[in-house]
């Protein structure tokens, strides 16, 4: 079960609520209180963020604007918008995930993990199918506790692996593993591995993929990983002795021309070996510890020492000789973390940090099992005969509870579970009832943990006011684009009429160019274009580069510059200016000329500083709409309760 699955219906809910009566209302902004707790949270992190210290009376003014223009926001119903609903729903998920998870199991897992990674044991393992249904797997867990006794007994491991194991590997190892490293096989798996006392041999247990027993042969330290490379003249596993004596003397030659001739062991390798990697990574294997390679090759590289290279050694594959260039121990816990827990999310450590989270809701909520149901379910499934449509639309059609949790507030119906049913799962009606209870199972830690996330927000006060702080946060910044920056942006109008009543305000130091400047790949191309810009019978700037572009495809480039003082572009300095300031210019298009341009000592239109007098006239915009607030929405605050907030120094 993910996290997210059991948000879906729960950050779609309903508003904010208030605290207890505890906390008392500092303020109303149209009609809506704002408690002491909330401005005290944004006061405190608001002062922390600051180099200078601002004052409470000066805070209190900024803080009433700040929720008259979220009021605003309500107003206009951006708040109620596919948009705003979809980015406040993904924010909450993510702010919500570390109340659904414990993070002293994913210390404890991690920490479980790297101990693990300390030692290897030799493992001989058996496996046998797991069975479809609850009757079936307990029939093969017996089954293998019934081999586990024949071996208690004194018969031979590896004869009954070769006689019971589905496992592939058993026709080659006869159920021999080897030493192997935590982390090479599922985490239940490594559960049993490495639980299980040197010279034991476990009791059954279940996986994914089937009922497994093993013997914990040998429990040595782990050395740590090697790095290497090797090369490989492949020998087919059923070989002639003539096939096999050919190998062995390719694989010497290859040796002889690396030791005594001194031959670069990576260039033969990408020139020589069989393995197909080979020619990209020049036989380099990278790091790996123990059970990552076969048996014979991990014997003897990890024997070696480091710059040495091999005897041939042979495998199933063929023959090698190896260089080993490194070895090294485990890492400290505080650097291989990362990677343990990354490793965790794959595999069912990853969930049980949630899982563990959602026993302790499932406690906190007193959730219980209706004791009428097993009977209820058992007698629908001997009604109906058959799991089929029919079978699912009586579970949609019952009025029985399945379960209830905080006192009776919150019910799970059994019909609920409905629409989590397949009517083309095939599965006989013995079978019906695991797959109900399966899917109740999900559909109650759904209920009870979007019951748990709804009731963070009434008790747990860090969590509602950074809620709280990312809704308004949020508001503010669309209702601000609306009315300031954006409005600012369209409003041509208003632009140049706040530059043509300030135009003292836009001076410049340096005059500055205008132009457009024309670039091509060489000189006949630039010649060939300036011809045709001189037969053209217009002085379009737009239009002369649209159509020369055109014609001579990506052959040329234009590049439009507008005021650029000296020593601010390389072109422009080269072309207009001086041409004190020396830079290489754009090697791309080597050839050009200025094509349309002038010098202005001073900006002509509001364009020449359109940056400027937009950020200027949304100044403008803000007075004017918090002046509009003002009069719009009513403001109260309750001077006895702002007393009790301390002004930070």
């Amino acid at each position: 079960m993910k996290v997210k699955f059991f948000l879906c219906a729960a950050i779609a809910c309903g508003a904010l609520c208030a605290f207890a009566a505890k906390d008392p209302v500092l303020m109303t902004i149209n009609g809506k209180d704002v408690t002491l707790s909330e401005f005290e949270y944004l006061y405190k992190k608001n002062s922390s963020q600051q180099v200078e210290k601002e004052s409470l009376a000066k805070y209190v003014e900024r803080f009433v604007n700040y929720k008259l223009k979220v009021a605003d926001a309500e107003a206009e119903g951006i708040d109620t918008t596919a948009a705003f609903k979809a980015e406040f729903e993904g924010y909450r998920y993510d702010l919500v995930k570390p109340y659904l998870s414990d993070s002293t199991v994913t210390e404890r897992l991690a920490r479980e993990a790297y101990d693990r990674m300390k030692k290897n044991v030799n493992v001989t393992h058996i496996m046998i199918k797991r069975g479809a249904t609850e009757a079936q797997r307990a029939e093969q867990m017996q089954r293998m506790d019934s081999i586990r006794n024949r071996i208690l007994a004194g018969e031979s491991m590896n004869d009954l692996a070769d006689k019971f194991s589905i496992d592939p590997s058993v026709k080659n190892n006869h159920g021999e593993y080897g030493f192997i490293s935590a982390g090479m096989f599922p985490y239940e798996f490594d559960e049993v591995v490495f639980n299980t006392p040197q010279g034991q041999i476990s009791k059954p247990f279940l996986t994914d993929y089937g009922v497994h027993m093993i013997r914990a042969n040998e429990v040595r330290p782990d050395d740590g990983q090697v790095e290497a490379s090797h090369i490989l003249i492949t020998c087919p596993r059923n070989a002639t002795a003539e096939q096999e004596a050919a190998a062995k003397m390719r694989i010497d030659s290859i040796r002889n021309i690396i030791v005594n001739e001194g031959r670069d062991f990576a260039t033969v390798a990408r020139s020589l070996s069989q393995d197909p990697s080979a020619a990209r990574n020049a036989g380099a294997l990278g790091w790996f510890g123990h059970g990552r390679m076969v048996k014979e090759f991990e014997n003897a590289v990890f024997a070696m020492k480091v710059g040495e290279v091999s005897e041939p050694i042979k495998t199933q594959f063929g023959y090698h000789i190896i260089k080993k260039t490194g070895q090294r121990p485990i890492d400290s816990y505080e650097k291989l973390r990362p990677q343990i827990v990354q490793a965790m999310q794959g595999d069912a450590r990853g969930e049980a940090p949630v899982r563990e989270r959602i026993k302790e809701v499932r406690q906190q909520y007193d959730v219980k099992r209706n004791p009428k149901l097993d009977t209820y379910m058992n007698d629908l499934v001997k009604k109906m005969g058959k799991y089929d449509s029919t079978f699912i639309a009586a579970v949609a059609a019952s009025n029985i509870n399945a379960y209830t949790f905080d006192k009776g507030r919150g019910v799970v119906k059994f019909a609920s579970v409905a629409p989590l049913l397949n009517a083309k799962v095939r599965i006989t009606p013995e079978e019906v009832p695991d797959l109900l209870n399966n899917r109740l199972n999900v559909l109650v830690d759904n209920e009870v943990t979007i019951y748990y996330v709804n009731d963070l927000i009434n008790k747990n006060p860090d969590y509602k006011n950074l809620l709280n702080e990312y809704r308004d946060g949020s508001l503010l910044y669309e209702v601000s684009n609306r009315r300031v920056w954006d409005a600012a942006a369209k409003d041509t109008t208003g632009l140049k009429e706040y530059f043509e009543a300030h135009r003292s305000k836009y001076i410049w130091e340096k005059p500055r160019f205008k132009g457009l400047v024309m670039m091509a790949k060489n000189d006949t191309v630039l010649n060939e274009a300036k011809q045709m810009y001189i037969n053209m019978h217009t002085r379009n700037m737009e239009l002369v580069a649209d159509s020369l572009v055109r014609h001579f495809n990506n052959d040329i480039h234009f590049e439009r510059f507008n005021n650029f003082a000296p020593g601010q572009n390389t072109m422009v300095d080269y072309l207009v200016f001086d041409g004190t300031v020396k830079r290489s210019l754009d090697p791309r298009w080597p050839s050009f000329m200025l094509l349309d341009g002038r010098i202005i000592e001073s900006p002509e239109t509001f364009a020449d500083v359109k940056g400027l007098v937009t950020s200027d006239y949304q100044d403008v915009l803000e007075k004017r709409w918090i002046e509009e607030l003002h009069k719009k929405y009513p403001v109260t605050i309750n001077q006895a309760v702002l007393k009790k907030v301390k002004e930070i120094k």
